[in-house]
């Protein structure tokens, strides 16, 4: 019950006077304003519970709202628990990268400066220029991708990778999971067991491959053109449009901007002949670019030389992802919505290749939007084995084991440290129940 509160006679003080009441609300007026809405929400909803007892007092309202936010804070920088990557439908285009609302004004904006026949401003390298800060990031990845490739070659000898045979799962363990995931030819006749086989170097790295130009500006790859250029791995590509120069993948390097209305190239400074395709086999320095055959060119490594060669190649491959990033951000690579195509250059090429969803509709061509960074350099993701040498994964407790990149998880089974942002997707802090048991946690 509501406490009744005491008669007051006009001739007795009371700080509810006229004069301190007023002072009193406009302090409190004042004290309100200066809140944000989650601390307004708060406050009423103590007021709310609170309504017979005793409001709460200033100093413990700010100390719970302190640690209110230093667990938020806490919570954002170190999540307990990360969701597993998601897999994307193939009957169904990918999403953009860049919200589609932001396209559709920039191309709105060029429209309107292209019919005022205003040049649009370019910046390097989208004229043509290179980034001159960006050099020495393409170098460090070009060198990072190398030390990466080997360091997975030899970490190969030692730790075993299992490949399915009808999909492209992949498992890095003593012994293949029992996980009924496969989605193969003859995943039916097999319950939807993988049908394990020995892993490559490419189920570690996949092979994601461009068309080398030399010229990004100049003419545009056709269909009945395409085997006058040479593939390479769209990270070496990438590395080489960005100022990194190898004798046998020349790139043009101008020395004035481009010039562009809309989206007509009104001066590229003319276009020169390209040289010959270099498919030469000789070369040294081609081989440590790509992986074929990395497995067979370098020999097992030492026993003792595996934990360090763990951490140099986990080192190579957080290089990589965070100087591709970078490159990104001012060089422009496209990719296929349907399928796994990657092109570096500022605009697709017209080679009828795409064989995935209502490519019939397209004739074959490839429906182009900007890359992430996913596509340029995947991760593959596999399951966490705590322990590699124990039983194998069962499908009855899939919802309990964690995910990391493929490459982390074999440099975690080599002796390397794994980095903190990888942790909450791994799922470590997670006690695996028995197979009984799965069914009574909630």
């Amino acid at each position: 019950m509501l406490q009744q509160l005491p008669s007051v006679s006009p001739n007795t003080w009371h700080p509810c006077q006229k004069g301190v009441c007023m002072g009193i609300m406009e302090f409190r007026r004042h004290q309100i304003s200066s809140w944000s809405s989650d601390d307004i929400k708060l406050n009423f909803g103590l007021q709310k519970h609170q309504r017979v007892g005793p409001l709460i007092s200033g100093a413990n309202l700010f100390a719970s709202q302190m640690s209110r936010r230093d667990n938020t804070n806490k919570q954002k920088e170190f999540p307990q628990n990360a969701n597993l990557p998601p897999i994307l439908p193939k009957r169904r285009k990918k999403p953009y990268p860049i919200p589609f609302k932001k396209i559709k004004q920039v191309a709105k904006e060029n429209k309107r400066l292209a019919q005022m026949g205003i040049e649009m401003p370019l910046d390097p390298p989208k004229n043509g220029l290179l980034a001159t800060d960006l050099i020495p990031v393409a170098y460090e990845v070009l060198e990072a991708w190398k030390v990466l490739i080997k360091g997975v070659a030899q970490l190969m000898h030692i730790i075993p990778v299992h490949g399915c045979s009808e999909c492209s799962e992949v498992h890095i363990a003593e012994i293949g999971h029992e996980i009924q995931n496969c989605l193969g030819r003859t995943s039916s006749t097999r319950h939807s067991f993988h049908s394990w086989v020995r892993g490559s170097i490419n189920d570690l790295l996949i092979p994601i491959e461009s068309y080398h130009l030399y010229d990004p500006f100049g003419r545009r790859i056709m269909h009945e053109t395409r085997f006058d250029y040479d593939r390479i791995p769209a990270v070496v590509e990438l590395c080489i449009q960005a100022g990194v120069d190898i004798p046998e993948y020349p790139s043009r390097r101008r020395t004035k901007p481009i010039r562009m209305i809309g989206k007509k190239v009104i001066d590229r400074g003319g276009l020169v002949e390209e040289p010959k395709p270099w498919r030469s086999g000789n070369s040294t320095t081609l081989i440590d670019f790509d992986t074929y055959g990395a497995y067979g060119r370098y020999p097992p490594p030492p026993l003792e030389d595996v934990p360090n060669i763990a951490r140099q190649t986990i080192a190579a491959y957080e290089t990589v992802r965070s100087g591709v990033r970078r490159l990104m951000k001012k060089y422009t690579v496209k990719a296929c919505g349907y399928c796994s195509e990657v092109h570096v250059g500022p605009w697709g090429h017209n080679v009828k290749l795409c064989g995935e969803y209502k490519h019939q509709w397209r004739d074959g061509k490839h429906g182009w939007q900007d890359a992430a960074l996913d596509e340029v350099f995947p991760p593959n993701y596999v399951w966490h084995v705590r322990d590699p040498k124990g039983p194998p994964l069962k499908g009855a407790l899939k919802r309990f084991y964690g995910k990391a990149p493929a490459v982390v998880e074999m440099c975690m089974h080599a002796g390397a440290e794994v980095p903190e942002k990888y942790k909450p997707m791994m799922r470590l802090d997670i006690i695996l129940p028995e197979i009984d048991e799965a069914g009574l946690v909630a």
